[in-house]
């Protein structure tokens, strides 16, 4: 999703004003390359605002964020001469990452959302600053931003100021090919003038939870996305098992147990398989009273997760519409300090994501592993190989799924149970939310090649069914299996080179081009 791509001028405009941005809007940003523009109402606003923030830094009284330091140094109060060089030198020393390079999505939901909560009117600001943030996103400059150096307190505070800093014209960014380059020469051949910073604007910048929150916002696509994508592959792995759908009845979910998510799952999965001659065989040859739990219970933890993700949807939506700065100016024209930048409730339901993103990929692992075993499989060759011992099959194929499973396991260990205090203990309590959103990025990531080669898996076995002679497949798993052949997913046969198999079964998934064929089936899915 990180291709270097200028905005296209046709493309539709995002109009920022005073009122809340949607999740839509910040991926439409971030990966669609809108275009934005700052409303004359949030003008307005800011410029009310800015005229509170002028008339405080003409008081001798010290005002934090306006005429003192920061942090620990809040303690100084600066006199005028010096205040633009304070903002200048607050961006400049906070502009402190290292590490890999963060992804251009990354970075463009930041300085999406930074620019957001300035034209809010609540952070006291020139609108001359939006709108330059605004025209740098349109011109496709993407500031260079690092991994570390957010700990998720006081606003993801490294990644904002490597923005800050391009905003004025210092640093690196990319262009809209990719190519890093002065950030001054970008804002150049844009027609961009560097900002100037003045009272309170350094701040401002900087202090915010727009990085973890612009992370968030993303997974969130992705993961509703994936959790329907696991509804069909556990759907397919059921069939090919010749396993029951009676669990699947709405009058076992909703009316006995009224978890939302698992209802969804369930009608999800009946939905899939409906027509199918494959199940309801499990009392037949060798019979089974009940099938595995990796099967008989894949809507209660698909649905569990599920309604995590619900969670997390209502704690993003609340932090879309809030105004995160401190100090903040209120509509009274009080200024006032406040602890809004503490990024504790977007860096817990990180990490309860991340948690959801393991158990549902370590339960698609167990009925690939199932598929794969020809004791527990009911009739499929072992590895799902032409000639079993010959021929490997599928067999590594799931130590690859595990390996990622395994790791997901590892990601799924919180963030934001961890603290560690900074600025000489003013800030001795942070929330390590930048680095929950950075794990979980990897999770959902790591999730979607888990259920690609489910997948995989789930297709061969069901080919292989109908290639012996069994009754027809549902018609949803059908387009699913035809999906995956279309994207050069290979089906049974002898060994061969395997990755390029999971690869594009890991893009199919990816895309949603996965899901878009079931409900060409089947209808709209949850």
């Amino acid at each position: 999703m990180d291709m270097h791509t200028a905005v296209d001028p046709a493309a539709p405009v995002i109009v920022v004003g005073k009122a809340d941005v949607s999740a839509e809007d910040v991926i439409a940003v971030a990966r669609g390359n809108a275009r934005v523009e700052i409303g004359p109402d949030a003008l307005e606003e800011m410029a009310t605002a800015r005229k509170r923030i002028e008339a405080l830094a003409a008081e001798p009284r010290p005002v934090y964020g306006v005429s003192t330091g920061f942090g620990a140094l809040a303690v100084r109060h600066i006199s005028p001469e010096l205040r633009a060089q304070l903002q200048r030198s607050l961006v400049r020393s906070h502009a402190a990452g290292m590490g890999p390079v963060v992804e251009r999505e990354v970075v463009r939901a930041l300085v999406f959302l930074r620019m957001k909560t300035l034209a809010s009117g609540r952070t006291g600001v020139r609108p001359l600053v939006a709108q330059n943030m605004a025209a740098m996103l349109n011109a496709g400059i993407t500031p260079v931003v690092r991994e570390f150096g957010s700990l998720g307190c006081s606003g993801d505070l490294a990644p904002l100021s490597h923005c800050a800093l391009a905003l004025m014209g210092e640093g690196t960014a990319y262009d809209a090919e990719g190519v890093e380059r002065p950030a001054g020469e970008l804002l150049a051949e844009a027609g961009i003038e560097p900002v100037e910073l003045l009272e309170k604007e350094g701040l401002a910048l900087i202090n915010g939870t727009d990085g973890m929150l612009g992370m968030l916002v993303m997974a969130l696509a992705d993961l509703a996305r994936l959790f329907t994508t696991a509804d069909i592959t556990a759907a397919m792995s059921l069939e090919a098992l010749l396993g029951t759908d009676k669990v699947l009845a709405p009058e076992l979910h909703g009316p006995i147990r009224p978890h939302p998510g698992q209802a969804l799952s369930a009608a999800n999965m009946l939905a899939v398989l409906a027509g199918s001659a494959l199940t309801g065989h499990h009392q037949d040859d060798a019979p089974r009273v009940q099938d595995a739990y990796s099967i008989r219970c894949a809507p209660q933890v698909a649905g569990a997760g599920r309604d995590t993700l619900a969670h997390a949807q209502l704690v993003a939506s609340r932090e879309l519409a809030a105004s995160v700065d401190n100090p903040v100016v209120l509509p009274d024209g009080r200024v006032e300090s406040n602890g809004n930048f503490h990024g504790a409730p977007v860096a817990y339901v990180l990490d309860f994501l991340a948690i959801a993103a393991a158990d549902l990929g370590s339960i698609s692992e167990r009925r690939t592993d199932r598929l794969l075993d020809k004791a527990r499989s009911h009739g499929l060759p072992a590895f799902l190989a032409d000639d079993p011992g010959v021929d490997s099959g599928l067999m590594i194929a799931q130590y690859t799924q595990a390996a990622l499973v395994s790791e997901n396991k590892r990601l799924a260990v919180p963030a934001s149970v961890d603290s560690i205090p900074s600025s000489a203990m003013q800030e001795d309590h942070v929330s390590m939310g930048w680095s929950a959103a950075r794990k979980l990025r990897q999770s959902v990531d790591n999730l979607a090649r888990i259920l690609a080669v489910e997948l995989t898996a789930s297709a061969r076995a069901l080919e292989i069914r109908t290639d012996n002679g069994s009754g027809p497949l549902a018609p949803a798993t059908a387009a699913a299996v035809a999906a995956a052949r279309t994207a050069g997913v290979g089906g049974p046969g002898r060994d061969r080179f395997l990755s390029p198999d999971l690869e594009a079964a890991a893009a199919l998934v990816a895309s949603g081009a996965l899901v878009d064929a079931v409900e060409a089936v089947t209808g709209p899915l949850a």
